[in-house]
C-alpha cells in the first residue's frame, strides 16, 4: 500500500527541521492508527512542490525502495515528470537535450555539486529536458529524471549556466516572495506495490497557481 501526496513547498518528507512542516506527522493525523509505516520513497526537496510518494506498509517500502533505487534500467520501471520555471540564460539553450553529470553532495551544506567528469564519491546523474515555453524573463521546462540524486535537478542546471527561479542556493537572482522555489515534481508512473504487473500514474498541479504557472499549464 501506498500514498501519493501534492506537496506544498516548506513540507519536509523526512527528517523536518526547523520551521518546517513534518509530512509524515500530517498523513499520520489524517490516515490514522493503523496504518503500519509511513516513509517517504520518492524524496523532494523542501522547497519543491508536486507528487511526493510514501509506503504504507514495510512490504511496499521495499518493493518501491527496489524500483526507484540507483540508475533506472532500460525499460524504465518508472517516470518521473517535473515541471521547472528557469530564469532565461545567457546563452540560448537547445530545446531538448539530456545532461549527463557526476554529483557529489556536501551534507554539511546540504548541496550538491554537478561535474563533468567521475571521480571520487560522485555519482552518475542523468536527466532529458525539453523547453515548452517562453517569456520575457522566463523559460518553461519539462523534465525527465533518469537518475535519483541529492538536488539532482537544481544541481545539474546550475552546473550548465541555469538557475531555478526563487533557488538562491543554486545561484537564482533572487528569492520568491511566499518562499520556495519553481521546481514542481508534476508526475509519477511506477509499479503497483500490489499488483506489480500493472502500473500506477499519478499527476499533480501546482498547488498555488499563478500568472507564471498558468503560462506552464496553458
Amino acid at each position: 500500500m501506498c500514498v501519493v501526496v501534492n506537496k506544498l513547498k516548506g513540507e519536509a518528507v523526512e527528517g523536518a527541521g526547523h520551521g518546517m512542516i513534518n509530512l509524515p506527522a500530517e498523513l499520520a493525523s489524517v490516515l490514522g492508527e493503523n496504518i503500519e509505516l509511513i516513509e517517504a520513497v520518492h524524496r523532494l526537496d523542501v522547497p519543491v512542490t508536486g507528487c511526493a510518494l510514501f509506503a504504507l506498509t514495510n512490504q511496499a517500502l521495499s518493493f518501491l525502495n527496489a524500483v526507484f533505487a540507483g540508475d533506472n534500467p532500460l525499460p524504465s520501471p518508472i517516470e518521473k515528470i517535473y515541471w521547472a520555471i528557469i530564469e532565461k540564460p545567457s546563452r540560448p539553450l537547445p530545446e531538448s537535450g539530456e545532461l549527463v553529470h557526476w554529483i557529489e553532495t556536501n551534507s554539511g551544506k546540504n548541496k550538491s555539486f554537478a561535474y563533468n567528469e567521475e571521480g571520487r564519491g560522485r555519482k552518475k546523474a542523468s536527466l532529458r529536458y525539453r523547453v515548452t515555453g517562453e517569456g520575457k524573463n522566463y523559460l518553461f521546462v519539462e523534465v525527465q529524471l533518469l537518475s535519483g540524486r541529492h538536488h539532482q535537478i537544481r544541481a545539474q542546471f546550475a552546473a550548465e549556466g541555469l538557475h531555478i527561479k526563487g533557488d538562491l542556493k543554486y545561484g537564482a537572482k533572487r528569492s520568491e516572495k511566499t518562499g520556495g522555489i519553481r521546481l514542481h515534481a508534476r508526475s509519477l508512473l511506477f509499479p503497483d506495490p500490489l499488483n506489480k504487473s500493472e502500473k500506477l500514474t499519478v499527476t499533480a498541479d501546482p498547488p498555488e497557481i499563478d500568472n507564471l504557472w498558468e503560462t506552464f499549464i496553458g
